[in-house]
């Protein structure tokens, strides 16, 4: 047997990958500046582009919009290596790498690092949903709610909403108070606060510089769209056919990791954008890997490349998954749970009589 063919069959259990991922948890400070460097830097660069284009019309500017967005979303990938404290050795530069760039990406770092920290602690158990992923309803809980209850999570989950309005929303407003207000307690408030009050600073002397009209016709757009692409990828990393969830007590963190959570295999550019996020089923289960070293994982454990692997075009058929489906165990869409309700009556009513 190949040593390749032998690692892809030890590879999908979760305790024995786990052991091996140990060994690539170790950050570097030097590749870790590199990284900040030449994603800090050209988003600043192409920022002034935006704005400098102005002159020659708008829509030349917003050409310049897209990349900049894609430099906005691999920042908030490094403040979210930086909140599980695996991007520099140091733990607090960590934590003030990651509040610094919390400013630009309009998160406040010590919030949203609990309520992440939260959602790799309860991923894919169907008891404690609710904090820090995409709101998801059983095929039952649905059929169960009112035509208002169904029309609002039919609502929520429409792609205009998910993907549009929802994620603007998310980071302009949401975002300014911590999520579950007092009882998170003052830290949590004095992170909201703090960075707001950094926002509007560094919002003030942008305006100063370039005015208000210019400093909107260039924020919004690269926000907007960066918020969009952020939601998305996180969107599909959970929300994809073959993920895994569970009630306890068969719920099992491990096993929920890798196997609930994608390899989102995107081409390489894209991949250097999202920070290889997308290698999500491995940061999951290892979530101290820094995603500088997530390449080297796959090159080095290719039976994990199949493991949850989904495509760009997969990954656009995930959109109509939207209901969990309890028997089946797998997500499925409002038209196939609904000769699955019209079932159910049949059998109630049958046994009924």
């Amino acid at each position: 047997m190949s040593s390749r063919i032998q690692d892809s069959l030890i590879t999908t259990d979760p305790i024995d990958v786990a052991r091996k991922l140990a060994a690539y948890r170790k950050p570097d400070t030097s590749r870790a500046l590199f990284e900040l460097a030449v994603t800090a830097i050209p988003y600043l660069a192409l920022w002034v582009l935006c704005w400098a284009t102005l002159e020659a019309g708008y829509w030349v500017g917003l050409l310049a919009t897209v990349p900049a967005a894609g430099f906005l979303v691999r920042l908030f990938m490094i403040q979210h290596d930086c909140g599980h404290r695996s991007f520099f050795v140091q733990r607090a530069a960590n934590d003030w790498v990651g509040r610094l760039i919390g400013i630009v990406t309009l998160t406040p770092y010590d919030v949203w690092r609990m309520s992440h920290a939260m959602h790799h602690a309860t991923s894919g158990n169907l008891d404690r949903r609710g904090i820090g992923d995409v709101h998801t309803l059983t095929v039952r809980e649905f059929q169960d709610k009112g035509w208002m209850g169904r029309l609002a999570y039919r609502i929520y989950r429409h792609p205009v909403v998910l993907f549009g309005i929802g994620p603007a929303y998310v980071f302009l407003l949401r975002y300014r108070l911590p999520e579950r207000l007092f009882r998170d307690g003052w830290r949590a408030w004095a992170s909201a606060m703090a960075t707001n009050a950094a926002i509007v600073t560094l919002a003030l002397g942008a305006i100063w510089l370039v005015g208000l009209g210019r400093f909107l016709l260039v924020q919004v757009p690269i926000t907007c769209l960066a918020s969009t692409i952020g939601v998305w990828l996180f969107y599909v990393q959970h929300q994809f056919d073959g993920t895994l969830w569970e009630h306890e007590p068969k719920w099992d963190i491990q096993k929920t990791a890798l196997h609930g959570s994608s390899h989102y295999d995107l081409p390489v550019v894209l991949r250097w954008f999202s920070a290889n996020i997308g290698v999500h089923h491995v940061h999951h289960l290892a979530s101290r890997i820094p995603f500088y070293r997530l390449n080297q994982v796959l090159r080095d454990l290719p039976g994990l490349r199949d493991v949850g692997r989904l495509t760009l075009i997969d990954s656009l058929r995930s959109v109509r998954l939207v209901l969990w489906d309890e028997d089946t165990k797998r997500l499925v869409s409002f038209a196939e749970a609904a000769p699955k309700r019209v079932l159910d009556e049949v059998l109630v009513c049958g046994r009924i009589a």
